[in-house]
């Protein structure tokens, strides 16, 4: 399929490796430039030298407010604009409400897996709504349909962004921008293995039988930001083998 967007500008945050690599990848085979980050220097520019010559690397750390700004507004400025945001960070740490009691740590993942991303869109969706098209894909977690045990600080900081992403969605849908979400469940990435240790043999408890593969759920997120899905807004899409087992 055609996805129409080559020529097209995007911003794809945490991109050295894992989900946000591979939506990067997606996006620069179309013909899309993308404009990638991440703290590590020379992780990041590994990364630029496999997606080719569409990718930009950039250091930076989008897990706070104001290295997400910082990192849209070099991206903004090495582009020459945003067309497309990818907004991705990293997943704050492990634990249950019991092990959990520094209250301040909610307020460092809502920080990270939130604001961040709340930051991001305040900084790129109002000159998309200016030139009459944008759109916006932020990776997020099936924990904000389903919460996963031992991670409420991902579960609790992921449903509030789900929700600001919903209502933004509203109000920019006549100016030709969509805002929507994509909820990995287990794909073979970095985090997972850190969490479970060998995920071999997570595959057996998804009805799919297998884990994900992060190159297949890149283009998910490059189809959402086709012209062909100029219609759909204000989703959260599950990407999880069907292991979200609720109706909605």
């Amino acid at each position: 399929m055609e996805l129409g967007i080559a020529g097209r500008r995007a911003a794809v945050a945490a991109a050295s490796k894992g989900l946000g690599f591979a939506a990067a990848a997606a996006l620069a085979a179309e013909g899309v430039e993308v404009a990638i980050c991440s703290r590590n220097a020379d992780e990041i520019a590994a990364a630029a030298q496999r997606i080719g010559p569409n990718a930009i690397p950039m250091v930076g750390d989008v897990g706070t407010v104001a290295g997400a700004g910082a990192f849209i507004a070099e991206a903004g400025a090495a582009l020459g604009g945003i067309d497309i945001l990818v907004a991705n960070a990293g997943g704050p740490p492990p634990g249950d409400f019991g092990a959990i009691a520094d209250v301040d740590a909610y307020a460092r993942a809502f920080e990270l897996n939130a604001l961040s991303t709340i930051a991001m869109c305040q900084a790129t969706i109002p000159a998309m709504r200016d030139r009459q098209w944008g759109r916006v894909v932020a990776i997020t977690s099936i924990a904000a349909r389903q919460p996963i045990a031992n991670l409420i600080l991902s579960n609790t900081a992921r449903a509030g962004l789900t929700g600001f992403l919903k209502t933004v969605a509203r109000e920019v849908a006549a100016d030709g921008v969509t805002v929507n979400s994509l909820q990995p469940g287990l794909h073979a990435t970095e985090r997972i293995a850190g969490l479970h240790g060998d995920a071999g043999g997570l595959g057996a408890t998804v009805p799919a039988g297998r884990i994900g593969n992060p190159a297949d759920f890149g283009r998910m997120v490059a189809f959402l930001c086709s012209e062909s899905a100029n219609y759909v807004t204000g989703t959260a899409i599950p990407v999880d083998g069907g292991a979200d087992a609720g109706l909605q």
